[in-house]
């Protein structure tokens, strides 16, 4: 039997791919020497192994942790981070929010604006649809099961259409030299729209998703105009990225 602090530590293997013992420290909250011992035990019954000073879940098939079994991770950062891109938004504004738990908190700081809104989530499409100040549309398209979100070429036809004033794009997974990667091509394929549309692009991550790749690219960190992370990002990772002449605000 998998408890929930095991469970946690194999959803975000499986969604980051490897991971330090430091990165599940911050997911589950209990000490290094825990970890370890959760790792044995996962080792033990075939689940993990261990790789360059990091572990990887052996099982990397197609298991995506769903929204809800994302939103209390790093939830204090995201709503930091969250803060910060709802600061950039201003009444009578279009804005197109791809899914994610951190755009998710980006909707319900600007819930009360009269504001044009563009979504691929389900759930921020929920949240929204009571406020009529709120002009709302959600693309339609294929649902995503894992992310209840909408994918494929319907959702990416109707995003083709619409250029918002400001695009918060989310991710699973960033980094310097491998830029914004996603766990599928449907996915990847939408991002990359949306990371290159006529529009402000703000990629909004947080830390823990850092030096982290999946199999698709998406395109390259300079590509947005703007990446809001938390503060923990480590500072020879910030000057590689400033140095670059990426614009980075940590929150």
């Amino acid at each position: 039997m998998i408890n929930e602090r095991l469970q946690k530590i194999l959803n975000f293997l499986k969604d980051h791919n490897m991971a330090t013992v430091e990165d599940l420290i911050s997911v589950t909250g209990v000490s290094a020497a825990t970890i370890r011992r959760d790792l044995l035990k996962l080792d033990a019954d075939g689940l993990v192994y261990r790789v360059h000073g990091s572990v990887c879940a052996r099982d990397l098939k197609d298991r995506q942790p769903t929204t809800s079994e994302k939103t209390t991770l790093r939830h204090e950062q995201k709503m930091r981070i969250a803060k910060a891109a709802a600061a950039l938004i201003h009444p009578g504004d279009s804005v197109l929010l791809d899914a994610g738990t951190t755009t998710i908190e980006i909707a319900r700081l600007v819930q009360e604006m009269p504001l044009k809104i563009i979504t691929t989530d389900l759930n921020i499409g929920l949240l929204l649809a009571p406020h009529r100040q709120i002009d709302l549309s959600v693309t339609g398209g294929t649902v995503d099961w894992s992310s209840q979100s909408c994918i494929g070429d319907l959702a990416r036809s109707v995003l083709s259409k619409i250029h918002p004033m400001i695009t918060f794009i989310s991710c699973n997974a960033w980094d310097f030299k491998l830029g914004i990667t996603a766990p599928t091509i449907e996915k990847a394929n939408l991002k990359s729209d949306l990371l290159h549309a006529n529009s402000k692009k703000v990629l909004v991550a947080d830390s823990s998703k850092y030096g982290k790749s999946q199999l698709f690219e998406v395109g390259a960190l300079s590509d947005a105009d703007l990446i809001i992370t938390d503060n923990e990002l480590d500072e020879k990772e910030l000057g590689k990225i400033k140095n670059a002449g990426i614009e980075l605000m940590t929150v």
